[in-house]
């Protein structure tokens, strides 16, 4: 029996996009334990505080929060460990050299479930946005917010 899995909606970092210009994205792979798919899944992950660092050439995620299976037993997972990324050795590289640079970080933007029923997720190269930068994006949201409500009155 096969189950569709990429009908389930993305999980999105929303903070990340707010807080951060994203200028180059990667798609990885990401090693998760058996309840911890089963509960990413039904939707229980969260990456607002998440943030990605390479460590002896390996790449992890840190602060990913997984809620516990429900019906996991003694063998649940711990919510917010670390886990490793999966990507291709050159991939990293070029991740690595462009996190060098001054005020610029490696942050999660999405998490989804691929064609084949496997997790992705997007990684994007991102640079601190100032505040008057926060208060566009505040401006823009407000005015895309206000255009589709007067298009749902008519």
């Amino acid at each position: 029996m096969a189950i569709n899995y990429h009908n389930q909606p993305a999980i999105v970092n929303k903070r990340a996009t707010f807080n951060y210009f994203i200028t180059d994205t990667v798609e990885a792979g990401i090693m998760l334990t058996g309840t911890e798919i089963k509960a990413v899944r039904e939707g229980k992950a969260n990456l607002t505080d998440a943030f990605c660092v390479i460590r002896e050439n390996e790449m992890w995620i840190k602060n990913m929060h997984i809620s516990g299976y429900e019906y996991g037993s003694y063998n649940n997972h711990e919510p917010r460990r670390d886990r490793k990324l999966l990507l291709h050795r050159h991939q990293i590289k070029k991740m690595l050299a462009k996190a060098k640079e001054k005020g610029v970080t490696i942050v999660p933007t999405k998490c989804y479930f691929s064609e084949r029923g496997l997790l992705k997720l997007e990684i994007g190269i991102a640079r601190g946005k100032k505040l008057y930068d926060k208060r566009d994006s505040i401006k823009e949201a407000e005015s895309k917010r206000e255009v589709s409500r007067a298009m749902k009155r008519f």
